[in-house]
């Protein structure tokens, strides 16, 4: 029998969140059916703090953080952020939109190359409104992102930096609002080995120097090591594993977590999976643990010998808590 959905629901929680998702969804129509792309997720974000997304593509993991700023339409579920609930109307993700900001994965597609650094920046400036003098918020955005002297930047084009500082400008720009929130979708991945180092210890920067949260969105486990608080290990349009950095990548807990560990080159010592298979198509998700078809407990025999492999076939799993704050979705572990 499935457990309980986590119970997020204390007051020290509550007055801790930032980010509060209540059993979201968002589904496409598509030739093969109705594609659950984010599949009942449940999620909280501190004040404060990195969380870290990680999973493989096609998981949901941009679906859903577009979802949250409205940028995807949910199909159920809610939304509240900083003690107010978020509607569709245009109003109030106007407001959102101020306060959460989105950092894209590709700089280059995201800046207009037809503007400089300086007009990049003050766009969204511009959009809301920001009061203040608006070069010195330019020029304050562009310092705390790292270009300086920010005079050096403000006439140039995209395409007259590197791709690091281009992630810097982005940043930037982000931050010129005062977000509390960003969202930051695989915010290194098109970056050189040699400048993620930099991008990742700016964003945890922001973070403690700040005091805003990040959602940081990839498929990198490396960088949940460098940057995040909490992890939240995502599977099909769910989230199967979550908790502190500590917890969930020293001792996972969800034999999905431990594949995609085992390829870390920095976990030598485990012992390597290989999954079988691709993910399922979100439009025929498996009954039972949507995890089962590739399951190394149900491959092993190792389900059966503890006699859950029923259960995994065809019992649908909640997250858990095992130990404070580390909740996984599995038979194994109920």
């Amino acid at each position: 029998m499935a457990e309980a959905a986590p119970d997020w629901s204390s007051a020290d929680a509550a007055a801790d969140s930032l980010l509060e998702v209540r059993n979201l969804e968002v589904t496409f129509a598509s030739s093969r059916g109705l594609v659950h792309a984010v599949d009942g997720v449940e999620l909280d974000v501190r004040r404060g703090e990195v969380l870290a997304l990680v999973g493989e593509s096609g998981c949901g993991k941009t679906t859903l953080i577009r979802s949250i700023l409205g940028l995807e339409r949910m199909s159920a579920g809610t939304v509240v952020f900083d003690g107010s609930r978020v509607s569709a109307r245009a109003s109030s993700l106007r407001t959102l939109r101020r306060r959460v900001q989105m950092i894209f994965q590709d700089p280059s597609g995201a800046l207009n190359p037809r503007h400089t650094i300086y007009e990049a920046v003050a766009e969204g400036i511009r959009i809301h409104k920001v009061a203040g003098d608006e070069p010195t918020l330019v020029a304050e955005a562009l310092a705390r992102a790292g270009l300086r002297p920010p005079a050096r930047y403000l006439r140039r084009y995209p395409h007259e930096v590197s791709g690091g500082q281009r992630q810097r400008v982005l940043i930037a720009g982000a931050m010129a609002l005062g977000p509390q929130l960003l969202l930051a979708d695989e915010p290194v991945a098109s970056l050189d080995a040699s400048i993620r180092g930099e991008i990742l210890a700016l964003m945890r920067s922001l973070v403690d120097e700040n005091g805003i949260s990040i959602i940081a969105v990839t498929h990198d486990l490396g960088l949940a090591w460098n940057i995040a608080d909490r992890v939240a290990v995502m599977y099909l349009g769910r989230i199967v594993e979550i908790g502190q950095t500590e917890q969930v990548l020293s001792d996972p807990q969800h034999p999905y977590t431990r594949a995609l560990l085992s390829v870390v080159p920095e976990k030598e010592r485990m012992e390597q999976q290989i999954l079988t298979g691709e993910t399922p198509d979100p439009s025929r998700i498996p009954s039972g643990c949507r995890f089962h078809p590739r399951c190394p407990l149900v491959a092993s025999g190792e389900a059966a010998r503890l006699g859950i492999e029923e259960a995994c076939r065809g019992v649908d799993v909640d997250l858990a808590e095992l130990d404070p704050g580390h909740y996984v979705a599995c038979h194994a572990r109920a």
